[in-house]
């Protein structure tokens, strides 16, 4: 196909690196807090593992996309990003003392926070700002198609197996394996005189929020006001078992979703590249908003599973357009500390998001959580279609 022209040998490789270590992740979780609970983990010690995992890799994106900047490397992050999330896996199975799960799964994030911005800026290199809805969609499309094989296999496995937890923990650390060995066919492509040799405090990447051009910060704050109320995905799944669903059809609409979003991100990212990235980004969140809308008032369970084709829709229009956007608006020399920062804030608002909505839940209902997302969606899109322009940052190290 002529559009497949476009995807490069590292955009191919680092897409299936995405699809394996997806698969391992997502393998594990639709099990995770149950085999946390199994092995004597409260509700509240599980809570506070993932937000410590969570704020660990937000908050390192930012310090490892600043740091392969300065360096003008890119590959050996990815390599070690993914090699930290893969040894991780079976890490999770030989101890079951907190301390030791805490140590794996801190191990997990810090993988995904040492190669976020070098990856999303080496997908950006192989891009010229008319294809970066291809090349970032293309990717989105790979990772996420192992969001749809994990699942499937823990539940073909438990299906046969069920309750053995541990052995699903050593299965997942093959296609991790294989993730780490695709990640040898990389090269750095960085041009010698990117890179600047000088320390890189931990928290240097907040400078670039100064630095960083006037769009930049418009985009990003718009952004991080949508992420403070898009809260985790496991909100839709309780209103989807609140609505009737058994736990395998709740896994199995979880599939669903996962399976629209792999689908689409591909088509939606080269229809993106002709209209435009914030028109596109645009539509995704207004399909946000119309789902939970939905959610608030839904109780058919065919309605729910339409509405999360719909986000599946939404998430493929969103996510890897967000950093496609971005890396239009930064310069090519800071493009993995723009796309770090941005991911390590948008980390920081998800855990905000997800409190709060556990909170409104817990005191007002179920409607009240989807409705008030709903309204903060709302007033983001105006904010978007009347602050922002859709515009590229034009330099000599633009692509």
């Amino acid at each position: 196909m002529k559009i497949l022209n476009y995807i490069s040998k590292t955009v191919w490789v680092l897409s299936v690196v995405s699809l394996f270590t997806d698969t391992a992740s997502e393998m594990l979780y639709p099990i995770m807090p149950i085999y946390l609970k199994s092995i004597g983990f409260s509700i509240v010690l599980i809570g506070v593992l993932e937000g410590f995992a969570e704020a660990l890799a937000g908050l390192s994106k930012g310090y490892f996309g600043k740091l392969s900047d300065n360096s003008g490397k890119r590959v050996p992050f990815v390599r070690l990003g993914y090699t930290l999330s893969a040894i991780s896996k079976p890490m999770m199975a030989v101890f079951i003392f907190p301390m030791w799960i805490f140590f794996a799964r801190s191990i997990d994030r810090f993988g995904k926070g040492i190669r976020t911005g070098a990856r999303d800026a080496i997908l950006s290199d192989e891009a010229t700002p008319e294809t970066k809805g291809k090349i970032f969609g293309f990717h989105r499309s790979m990772d996420t198609l192992g969001a749809v094989l994990g699942p499937v296999i823990a539940l073909i496995y438990l299906y046969f197996y069920p309750q053995q937890y541990k052995t699903l923990f050593y299965i997942a650390f093959i296609p991790g394996l294989l993730a780490v060995f695709a990640s040898f066919l990389l090269n750095d492509k960085t041009k010698k005189h990117l890179a600047e040799k000088k320390l890189t405090p931990f928290f240097s990447f907040l400078n670039y929020w100064k630095t960083s051009p006037a769009q930049y910060r418009k985009v990003v704050i718009g952004l991080l006001v949508f992420a403070l109320f898009n809260s985790s995905d496991v909100f839709l799944l309780l209103k989807a078992k609140q609505a009737g669903l058994n736990d395998t059809n709740v896994i199995g609409i979880y599939i669903f979703y996962n399976l629209v979003y792999a689908l689409c991100s591909f088509p939606i990212g080269i229809l993106a590249d002709k209209i435009g990235l914030k028109k596109m980004f645009l539509f995704g969140i207004l399909l946000f908003s119309i789902v939970y809308f939905g959610m608030a008032f839904s109780k058919n369970s065919y309605t729910i599973a339409l509405l999360f084709f719909i986000y599946g829709v939404y998430v493929a229009a969103t996510e890897g357009i967000s950093k496609a956007w971005i890396s239009n608006i930064s310069d090519k020399k800071d493009t993995a500390t723009a796309i770090g920062t941005y991911s390590g804030f948008q980390s920081m608002c998800t855990l905000i998001a997800s409190s709060l909505a556990g909170l409104i839940w817990y005191q007002f209902g179920a409607n009240a959580t989807f409705m008030i997302t709903g309204i903060m969606t709302v007033l983001v899109i105006i904010y978007f279609s009347f602050f922002i322009k859709d515009k590229i940052i034009k330099n000599d190290t633009q692509t």
